[in-house]
């Protein structure tokens, strides 16, 4: 092979690397990147309606649900919500036969949609009615939450026991 020949293929071989190597950061990298986006994009669409076929299979469970958490809520003016929740109070104390010794309501305004009243109760009974008081008070259908119980008891001999209960109230604001 000639020099000139040998030039001309080593020449054409460079050039043809270079357009080789512009067309990977040119075409095929753009085109890979914008192919795996669009994968992303189409795996997230298909969970997207994934999720709302199955939110509409189950929307008539979530909008009795949620008429429930309606209908069980305090009612919207804070002293009516109060008394509300007080006599569920004194329901549970006289149906468990237990001694209400202190109650401490505080109302939080955490959102716009909905205030909790927060209420600590002090109870005191035997074994069986501070448990029957707990049993009334998760069975209630008011909107209320148990955030925080303590036991304690009494006298020496267990018959006798003292719970402080921390519960929370929903007043929806709309």
């Amino acid at each position: 092979m000639k020099i000139e020949n040998r030039q001309q293929a080593l020449l054409i071989a460079a050039i043809a690397c270079v357009v080789l190597l512009a067309g990977n950061y040119v075409v095929w990298t753009p085109l890979s990147n914008l192919w795996t986006a669009r994968a992303a994009q189409v795996a997230r669409l298909r969970g997207e309606i994934r999720d709302g076929t199955l939110l509409k299979q189950r929307s008539q469970y979530i909008t009795n649900r949620w008429a429930q958490i309606q209908a069980s809520a305090l009612t919207k003016n804070p002293s009516l919500a109060e008394q509300q929740l007080f006599k569920a109070i004194d329901n549970w104390s006289a149906d468990s036969h237990a001694d209400i010794t202190a109650i401490t309501p505080q109302w939080k305004n955490d959102e716009d949609d909905h205030s909790t009243l927060d209420c600590r109760v002090e109870v005191a009974g035997d074994y069986g009615a501070v448990s029957r008081f707990l049993y009334d008070l998760e069975r209630d259908p008011l909107a209320i939450q148990v955030e925080t119980l303590g036991l304690a008891a009494r006298d020496n001999n267990g018959q006798s026991f003292t719970l402080n209960v921390q519960i929370s109230g929903l007043m929806l604001n709309f």
